[in-house]
């Protein structure tokens, strides 16, 4: 590798590679169903690992299953950079959402071996478990527990609908490790994460590269609007006490409220549950959810405020009583300055199409971006599909977001003299 010569992904090895790893839990429908430490995230695990090894990595794992494949550098002595993501899937998932982060840093590795490039500081590739949180809540598990946001015992008390725990799914797949699972014990130098957008506005902004500069914030609830139940004939509109009428307006007023914190205001009622849900019977009791995200606390706070004034407001309307509980809190997460500048250079410099946008979804970044430098790269997915059996992305988008991993990880790692 000379200057005027940056290096270079081999794209069709990292496409290569998605599809094998995709072979695991393929779906008919031309996606994956491969739910965390189940037998099948067993065997993704040992594909991965068997990789690393042949690209001449250490694998360490800790003691919620977290990997790490080292790559060694000039001197062991500083803080890896770190790549990676899960490959852990939704139930009716997708080919990318996760598993391009993990073999993108893993193509990163193959690339380095081939040009005979050492780093002045090592690097290392994570694969976090249970990030999608589809068997075992809390989401983003492995990458919470390494972050403290939670502890090591509680994570691992955490059962299934069969009642297994996350230790014993652990110990039954082979993926109970001894290392400590914390970032006060394995400092990170810095954090890098390649990702499918999962949303789409590259596409319709025809941008390769999303320069993500911090994920939204989000606020859940449970929202529960208690009336009464009575025969639709007999009852006159004007005496009733309609939960569904009273939970309709609100939805319209979560609606309202996103709109009203443009352009990264957003708000979703997801889940309705009415009772008794029959044909003649006015609903005497529903229970829904809401999903408020923005990109600033002052502006969550905001809409979490306006949300509460409206439940308030809806429910004396409506003759209803009203109850909201929040059960989800992440602030919203900015990114490292530098790091995001050193992945937007590296988008200028290799002549990519790129734009700075907010992740509106979690990712394991955001736990990361707590504990050291972090900084995430974002491709598209087509028409913005994710979670879904159908995802699909471009190999040469793909390519692209890994050649920006690659240098923008060396300009952190640093290339040894």
């Amino acid at each position: 590798m000379n200057s005027q010569t940056p290096l270079r992904i081999n794209g069709e090895r990292l496409w290569n590679s998605l599809m094998e790893l995709a072979k695991l839990g393929a779906t008919e429908k031309g996606g994956v169903c491969r739910i965390a430490l189940t037998d099948l995230d067993r065997q993704g695990r040992d594909l991965f690992t068997r990789w690393a090894r042949e690209a001449g990595c250490e694998v360490r794992v800790d003691q919620i299953g977290n990997i790490f494949a080292r790559r060694a550098g000039r001197d062991n002595t500083l803080p890896p950079v770190v790549t990676g993501s899960h490959i852990d899937t939704q139930p009716t998932g997708g080919k990318f959402d996760g598993n391009y982060g993990v073999l993108a840093g893993l193509e990163v590795i193959r690339s380095l071996n081939d040009a005979n490039v050492v780093t002045e500081a090592p690097l290392e590739i994570a694969v976090w478990t249970n990030e999608e949180g589809s068997r075992f809540v809390p989401v983003m598990m492995g990458s919470g527990v390494f972050a403290d946001a939670f502890t090591l015992e509680h994570a691992l008390a955490q059962r299934d609908n069969d009642g297994i725990s996350v230790a014993e799914a652990l110990a039954s797949i082979g993926y109970a490790g001894a290392a400590p699972a914390s970032a006060a014990a394995s400092p990170v130098g810095a954090y890098f994460e390649a990702h499918i957008e999962q949303g789409p506005v590259l596409e319709a902004n025809e941008r390769v590269i999303g320069v993500v500069e911090g994920a939204l914030g989000q606020r859940w609830y449970d929202v529960v609007l208690q009336g009464m139940e009575a025969h639709a004939g007999p009852t006159p509109m004007e005496l009733r006490k309609d939960a569904l009428l009273a939970a309709s307006e609100l939805v319209m007023e979560v609606n309202r409220i996103a709109l009203a914190h443009a352009p990264h205001g957003r708000g979703t009622v997801g889940w309705i549950e009415n009772y008794p849900n029959s044909r003649n019977v006015i609903p005497g009791r529903v229970k829904l959810s809401v999903d408020l995200r923005a990109a600033d606390d002052v502006v969550l706070s905001a809409m979490d405020a306006e949300l509460k004034a409206s439940v308030q407001r809806i429910a004396a309307k409506s003759k209803v009583e009203a109850t909201v509980e929040q059960v989800v809190y992440f602030p919203p997460q900015p990114f490292t300055p530098t790091l995001v500048s050193a992945v937007r250079e590296a988008a200028k410099a290799q002549g990519m199409t790129w734009m700075n946008v907010i992740s509106g979804a979690g990712h394991d970044a955001v736990y990361l971006a707590r504990v050291c430098p972090t900084a995430m790269i974002f491709v598209p997915c087509l028409d913005g599909i994710s979670h879904n059996e159908i995802e699909d992305a471009e190999p040469g988008h793909l390519e692209a977001g890994c050649n920006v991993l690659l240098q923008a990880m060396l300009q952190s790692a640093g290339v040894a003299a």
